[in-house]
């Protein structure tokens, strides 16, 4: 159709919580300061979604299948596919993959203390994957083992050969403080048995090389958790699907630095975008993220030449840095309500590339721009795992921050006749702080078209004042005290109350009362009477309670695409 819209999909893993005592019983969502998305529940629809069924406790790989409308049940085949296709492993028929940790081992007991290494894993983590990559394991002169490092203290591990079967078992007890495990076959079949003998074989081939490694005496002199064991999971094969275009009529693209969903977005021929110095962790240029889809989808993205990618991650940086150092920075993103716009609009296309592949084309239609664009954040779900209360507030509003530059950008584009916009918003599962792990709770879900989203926020004016660059990030080493936040969502409270009430906005109502902000609460525009964007609020929305997997029909219905489209 002419008409069709583009769509822009912001998935913020670990989104959802619970009702928590230390926050008077409000969730995180509750809490934080989040008026964008806010505005887009007021702009247009939203429910409460199981990504994959009511009851279950997804991990990121199942659910993200769902809502791109691939049954898990039948098409998957485990996560170290994704995993290390993500990093950059080519996988052919016959291969299988593991998503696999450093971890620390108690070499006496065989005891797995610790899980996750390091989370701060980025400077040694491409050098110990460079010594296990190309391992040769007595006995299996036929086989090779490819190691490739992913993120934080995650790699990929694949291995080739005859014979090799994806069922079989982990090595990794999934908790700490568990002994180490032997992997075993999942089905009676001899390659099973046999694949089994090898993946044990490279567990312990592992260990003889970490366990002596320079990086890790190092470490242990100098106190430091050591990386002496490879925990392999979630072994798989590259699943073999219809394409997404082919499945849902759109053009797609992603940006997703967490290497699992890339390669999730890979197996279903969705092009990953690079966005430098975005990274899955609390230190990521969020921004960049922001411009990368937003370029995509408006028509001004192109690969950035050899070399180019450097110079972007060091200027982004030393922008971000020096935001930081302005900001003072005690971790409130409200700091960037006084900050001056900067950057260009998605409206001005401007290029952000050089050399000769900044005039080609990426496959993607006449105007090189892409129709679907998805973007996953996983901060967010970092902090439930680490068990971050404070700051999973803190990184919903630079969230929060991300949509504002979105909506702005997207706006100018759809002004300057580039177009027609929707958002979505939603997450992957719930991570509550207080079980620091995934959760059975459904997630909240919101879609609105752009311009009405906008008109929620006030209109032209507002969205215009919106600043652009780098997000200041949250002091994860110095959070926030619960009392601060309660006061915080205390004054939210009354903010909504107010406009629930349908009382003219006074900017200069006491901020003993309603707090620091001076805008109005987002009004309804459009959809169902829901204004906020929670756990609870939600709940009330036109949706109702939906499984993921009706996600990608609601999302094509909403953004035109045409009737026998895929």
């Amino acid at each position: 159709m002419a008409d069709q819209a583009r769509v822009v999909f912001l998935l913020v893993d670990g989104i959802g919580d619970v009702s928590v005592p230390e926050f008077e019983e409000r969730t995180p969502l509750e809490v934080a300061h989040i008026p964008h998305l806010d505005a887009l529940a007021a702009a247009g629809l939203t429910g409460l979604m199981d990504p994959v069924e009511p009851g279950l406790a997804c991990g990121s790989d199942t659910a993200h299948m769902s809502i791109f409308g691939y049954d898990p049940r039948i098409h998957y085949r485990g996560r170290g596919a994704f995993e290390s296709m993500g990093a950059g492993i080519p996988m052919s028929p016959g291969d299988i993959a593991f998503k696999c940790n450093f971890a620390t081992l108690d070499p006496n007991s065989g005891i797995v203390v610790s899980r996750r290494a390091d989370r701060h894993f980025e400077h040694v983590g491409p050098i110990l994957c460079q010594a296990l990559d190309g391992l040769q394991l007595p006995g299996y002169p036929q086989h090779s083992v490819s190691v490739k490092y992913a993120t934080e203290h995650r790699c990929g591990v694949v291995l080739r050969g005859p014979g090799l079967t994806d069922a079989v078992g982990d090595t990794d007890p999934l908790k700490d403080h568990l002994p180490l495990k032997r992997s075993l076959p999942t089905d009676d079949t001899p390659e099973a048995e046999f694949t089994c003998g090898l993946v044990n074989a490279l567990s312990d081939a592992f260990r003889a090389v970490l366990e002596p490694h320079p990086i890790n005496q190092r470490r242990a002199s100098e106190g430091q958790a050591v990386a002496n064991v490879v925990l392999l999971r979630g072994c798989g094969s590259r699943i073999r699907v219809p394409s997404f275009e082919e499945r849902h009529g759109m053009r797609p693209c992603l940006v997703a630095p967490t290497k699992i969903i890339a390669g999730l977005g890979m197996s279903f021929d969705i092009d990953a975008l690079d966005a430098p110095g975005a990274t899955g962790s609390y230190d990521s240029m969020f921004h960049a993220k922001v411009e990368t889809i937003c370029d995509a989808v408006t028509g001004c993205y192109r690969a950035p030449a050899e070399g180019a990618r450097e110079q972007q991650q060091q200027e982004q940086q030393q922008q971000q840095q020096e935001m930081q150092a302005q900001s003072g920075h005690g971790g409130n993103t409200t700091a960037l309500e006084d900050a001056k716009p900067t950057s260009s609009a998605a409206g001005a296309c401007v290029e952000r590339t050089t050399g000769a592949e900044a005039g080609a084309g990426n496959g993607s239609g006449d105007d090189g721009s892409y129709q679907f664009g998805f973007v996953h954040v996983k901060a967010v779900d970092d902090t439930g795992h680490d068990r971050m209360l404070q700051n999973k507030v803190r990184f919903l509003e630079v969230v929060d921050q991300m949509v504002a530059q979105m909506l702005r950008r997207l706006w100018e584009a759809e002004a300057a006749g580039q177009g027609r916009y929707v958002m979505v918003l939603t997450g992957d599962h719930s991570t509550p702080v207080m079980f620091g792990d995934h959760s059975n709770e459904p997630v909240p879900f919101a879609i609105a078209s752009v311009r009405f989203a906008v008109e929620a926020l006030g209109g032209p004016d507002y969205i215009r004042s919106v600043p652009l660059g780098p997000i200041p990030l949250p002091d994860v080493k110095k959070p926030p005290s619960s009392t601060e936040l309660c006061k915080q969502a205390a004054f939210k409270d009354a903010r909504r109350k107010a406009a629930w009430a349908g009382r003219p906005w006074d900017p200069a109502m006491p901020a003993e009362v309603f707090g620091p902000w001076r805008e109005p609460w987002p009004q309804v525009v459009r959809g169902d009477p829901v204004r906020a964007f929670d756990e609870v609020s939600v709940a009330r929305g036109a949706l109702g309670r939906f499984p993921g997997s009706q996600v990608m029909g609601l999302v094509k219905q909403f953004a035109g695409v045409a009737v026998g489209a895929p």
